[in-house]
């Protein structure tokens, strides 16, 4: 059997470290600094990240031997994915093995959101009744605008019908069939703007996503609009959110990702309108040990030459 060596540098479910110990020397070194990742990396032949570590153009050149970077949950952002095809390294992620998980959280967010939760609990908890200033919204009969119609925003989709929410879709990457067929009315992203009740996004983040709604975006859609984010930070230009929570465009926005992470207190984190989560979309434990079943296994294959599920680049 082949002398494989695996480095985790984010740390990995016990039952994902089993699975390749079973098959190669694993090294757990969770919270490896960027300089120190660049000392040992050559070492190994796989590698595998959550969201923390930067896979940079300098980590692949530091490291001949690298054939797999794994990614043990959906976004590739922090992987160079050009260095890597430059150096021939396979990057695999697991993309299903979160998808409830960050389901689950956005509806939780849009409850929260619209109904005030969190400044209930607060103020219950500081010994104070104000419960003529917390009339909130339902979602019955709202529409909801789902933008990225893929995995995980037609598992929020089939959640939200289940509150006799209307939803529209808008997806470029599919057909207006497939998004019916997952039970979405497909529209532009004008169309669904302008018409939704509440906004959720579920898209990657790359070049055509970046700042997908900005200051002019806002300027399309219902006054008293909802805005929810579990997907990417970055996707939402935060500035012009600020703005339009501020002059009362955007009703309140639950995030569960933002720009820079950890975001420090900012006028967005802090603002009274605003739920806020630290990026925890695939912290359940049940998804956390689907992610590190999927990823190590499918490095395992990468490593065996055998056909894989996942592969980004």
């Amino acid at each position: 059997m082949p002398e494989w060596k695996i480095l985790l540098t984010d740390g990995l479910e016990q039952n994902g470290q089993d699975i390749l110990r079973a098959a190669a020397q694993v090294d757990n070194r969770a919270g490896i600094s960027a300089d120190d990742l660049l000392k040992v990396v050559a070492e190994y032949d796989a590698l595998i990240v959550r969201g923390r570590t930067k896979v940079t153009a300098a980590v692949f050149d530091a490291a001949p031997r690298l054939k797999v970077v794994g990614r043990a949950g959906v976004g590739v952002d922090n992987i160079d994915l050009n260095a890597a095809k430059a150096h021939n390294v396979i990057v695999v992620n697991s993309p299903t093995a979160t998808t409830i998980a960050v389901a689950e959280l956005t509806l939780g967010l849009m409850l929260s959101v619209v109904r005030e939760i969190p400044r209930a609990d607060a103020t219950m908890k500081a010994g104070q009744w104000i419960k003529k200033e917390l009339e909130g919204h339902e979602l019955w009969r709202k529409t909801l605008g789902v933008i990225g119609f893929g995995r995980i925003g037609t598992e929020v989709a089939r959640r939200a019908k289940a509150f006799d929410m209307d939803i529209l879709a808008y997806d470029p990457l599919l057909p207006a069939e497939a998004i019916r067929l997952r039970g979405g009315e497909p529209v532009s992203l004008d169309e669904l703007l302008h018409r939704a009740d509440i906004i959720t996004l579920h898209v990657p983040l790359d070049e055509n996503t970046r700042n997908l709604l900005n200051a002019e975006a806002f300027a399309k859609m219902k006054d008293g609009v909802y805005i929810i984010c579990a997907a990417r930070g970055g996707v939402i230009d935060e500035e012009a959110l600020l703005q339009a929570l501020n002059s009362g465009k955007v009703a309140g926005a639950g995030l569960d990702v933002f720009a820079t992470e950890p975001p420090g207190a900012t006028a967005l984190v802090t603002h009274p309108k605003v739920v806020c989560t630290p990026h925890i979309g695939a912290q359940t434990v049940e998804a956390q040990t689907r992610a590190a079943e999927d990823i190590a296994t499918e490095v395992l294959a990468a490593l065996e030459g055998k056909p894989l599920r996942w592969r980004v680049a």
